[in-house]
């Protein structure tokens, strides 16, 4: 019976498995990949030096403060293309014509984007190993941190995904994610022009909201249900988006 499950699963993954690997690839052997993963080691790394020496703490609260906001340009400018390029060059009609579902498509765009996102957040262990050379920093917000940033980085490349399906051209792509991303990163900030009965909801839609609790170590159900959600919504937003289009 659990063969028979494992080999269920296996069939449903090795689309998008494909999807992810045909993706990644692409990543890498374009330059825009390492441009932004340097842009963004660069950001993060000066904000996390400059509390680190100039004001002597050994802890990444400064570096995980920015995350939600550097992710909300990044990430954008890394899935912008993931289908308006496609569309400019026909590749995109061809892939209709695999015997793919477009639920398969989108997945595996959004795997790739996730392992993206990791590859570009390991270098920053380095910051992580600085700390414990020099002090004994609390590793539990570390490791709630890195898993929020993970999720908040899917929730955020499954919004760039359905911006690129809106689109064939890429700045535009990368405006509409740029401006979801934002919104979700900072609505939580404009909570006083809201009544009281409405605070509840629009602190809900916060990302940074929902992350605050893992850089804190606070692993809660409800914060990974939410970063999940905006996954599902964006998939879900993307393949009817397509289906229309098709």
């Amino acid at each position: 019976m659990s063969s028979q499950i494992i080999e269920s699963v296996n069939s449903k993954l090795k689309n998008p498995l494909t999807i992810m690997k045909k993706e990644l690839m692409s990543y890498y052997t374009t330059p825009i990949a390492y441009i932004v993963i340097s842009v963004f080691l660069v950001v993060t790394g000066w904000f996390f030096f400059s509390t680190f020496f100039l004001f002597n703490q050994a802890e990444l609260r400064e570096f995980f403060k920015l995350l939600p906001f550097v992710f909300s340009f990044v990430i954008p400018a890394v899935t912008m293309r993931l289908f308006s390029e496609e569309k400019n060059t026909g590749s995109f009609e061809i892939l209709m014509t695999l015997p793919l579902s477009l639920g398969d498509v989108v997945t595996g765009k959004l795997l790739a984007g996730i392992v993206f996102i990791i590859s570009m957040l390991l270098p920053t262990i380095a910051y992580v190993i600085s700390m414990i050379i020099v002090g004994s920093p609390d590793l539990g917000p570390v490791f709630g941190g890195y898993f929020g940033a993970i999720l908040l980085g899917g929730a955020y490349a499954s919004i760039g995904i359905f911006s690129s399906s809106l689109t064939r051209n890429q700045i535009i792509s990368f405006i509409i994610g740029l401006v979801l991303c934002l919104i979700l990163t900072l609505v939580d900030k404009f909570l006083f022009f809201l009544p009281s009965s409405a605070l509840g909801f629009a602190q809900y839609l916060s990302a940074d909201y929902h992350f605050k609790n893992f850089t804190r170590g606070i692993i809660d159900s409800r914060d990974i249900i939410y970063f999940l959600s905006v996954m599902a919504i964006g998939i879900i937003g993307t393949v009817q988006i397509l289906e229309e289009r098709r």
